[in-house]
């Protein structure tokens, strides 16, 4: 077998590759001997049919399993025998078939690049820190009391976060236009559910009063008829409420299945369920910092066949997405051209051949028991822990997954190790808004 290999551009090559007749006579011959001792044909007894009619009959048909048997496996050893290590799949040409002549082919794939990382010391990493305050944790019972607030009538003027009871009537120079009016409509001020001005200038109403609202429909409104027009909404506020918050008392820490140790109890629950949030979340923050700056200070030559297969899972991911915010209807999906995954696409598989390189050259293994924490800690909020562990380890799938991101954090942990880190503090609220 005789190979040749040329670099076409970039990553790709292109491999010739020479059979020698013999190899594929051979070859040919063998199978038409087994058939000719296993077929049956009418008029012929069991083996006794003539290679002369076996050729006819199974010839041609033999002869192509065979040029694709020999392709494979001749694609195989040339690229053990010239040492390349293929990304993907080969695009196959076969050559001329003549016979008594050797059989030529051309195998065109891309290579894995040669991957060289920066010394980490030369990166500046930022990582943030934060902690939760009494005025964190006092916010967050505020708003599990609005949870399970009760909206009351009240007589003095609305402000924010109230609600108002309203009929509304709008008009576009002076026409009504469909959905610009509703009767006994619920607002809650502040929640930026109307346009921009709309709920703005129902401050300081009172039950009974009647206000005219002027405001301008947005640009890009998902109604042609009326975006980008002046409008005009005559309304009648018909009453306004106020949300009047439960007691913290031990009658509330009970709606959050908290029989004993009362507001004390619940206060300590709801900080621990923030602090795994907070340490989830910085975590996360320091990683994609540490990626990110990996990313930046390498330079790799990136396989486009490794590219394609990247868009197409995050095209098939976002594809998943919005069928399921659909109810599992795809009719209405958008259109989703390759170019808009593109740069996405790249940074991943820009990350995954440093990550990989790094992983050989410092022979870094997964370890088991952080492994074990990780899916410890990821069960912990259900009420059967153990029962979720079992299934998690029981799940090969779901394992190597949890794996493959244990195996990524040491990866940043290494990096870290060497690296120039700056810590940053962060307010609690921001960073978790931030992440939200």
């Amino acid at each position: 077998m005789q190979v040749s290999v040329e670099t076409t551009t970039g990553l790709e090559r292109k491999m010739t590759i020479s059979v020698p007749a013999d190899i594929i006579n051979n070859d040919v011959n063998k199978k038409l001997q087994n058939l000719a001792r296993t077929q049956k044909l009418a008029g012929f007894r069991p083996g006794k049919i003539p290679m002369s009619v076996v050729k006819k009959r199974f010839g041609g048909h033999v002869r192509q399993e065979v040029m694709q048997d020999v392709m494979q496996r001749s694609y195989y050893e040339a690229i053990s025998q010239e040492k390349l290590q293929p990304v993907g799949q080969p695009m196959i040409a076969p050559g001329e078939i003549e016979a008594g002549k050797d059989f030529e082919f051309t195998a065109t794939f891309e290579v894995a690049p040669e991957v060289t990382v920066n010394d980490f010391s030369k990166l500046n990493i930022e990582k943030p820190v934060s902690e939760i305050t009494d005025k964190d944790l006092d916010k967050m019972l505020t708003m599990l009391q609005k949870q399970r607030g009760t909206w009351e009538p009240i007589k003095r003027m609305a402000k924010k976060e109230d609600m108002v009871i309203i009929d509304f009537d709008g008009s576009v120079d002076g026409e009504s236009f469909e959905g610009g009016s509703s009767e006994d409509f619920s607002l809650i001020l502040g929640s930026d559910s109307m346009i921009p001005g709309f709920e703005k200038q129902l401050l300081k109403v009172k039950k009974g009063e009647e206000r005219e609202l002027e405001v301008t429909f947005p640009e890009d409104y998902h109604s042609e008829t009326v975006a980008g027009k002046d409008a005009i909404f005559k309304v009648v506020v018909k009453e306004v409420k106020g949300m009047k918050l439960p007691e913290l008392d031990d009658d509330f820490s009970k709606h959050f299945g908290i029989e004993e140790g009362g507001i004390e109890k619940l206060k300590e629950e709801i900080k621990n369920n923030m602090q795994r949030e907070l340490d989830t979340t910085l975590k996360s923050k320091a990683k994609g910092n540490v990626l990110d700056s990996l990313k930046d200070s390498n330079e790799v030559d990136l396989p486009k066949v490794l590219i394609d297969q990247e868009i197409e899972s995050i095209r098939q991911q976002t594809l998943d997405r919005f069928s399921q915010q659909n109810g599992g209807n795809t009719a209405d999906l958008p259109e989703m051209p390759a170019a808009l995954f593109e740069e996405q696409a790249k940074a991943r598989v820009k990350l995954m051949l440093l990550v990989t390189e790094i992983i050989k050259v410092n022979g870094i293994k997964v370890d088991p028991d952080r492994v074990r924490s990780t899916i410890e800690a990821a069960s912990a909020a259900y009420d059967e822990p153990q029962e979720m562990v079992n299934w998690y380890y029981s799940n090969q799938e779901l394992l190597q997954q949890v794996e493959s991101s244990v195996l990524e954090e040491q990866v940043v942990d290494f990096i870290l190790e060497s690296a120039k880190v700056t810590e940053k503090s962060c307010d609690f609220d921001e960073l978790m808004n931030k992440q939200a």
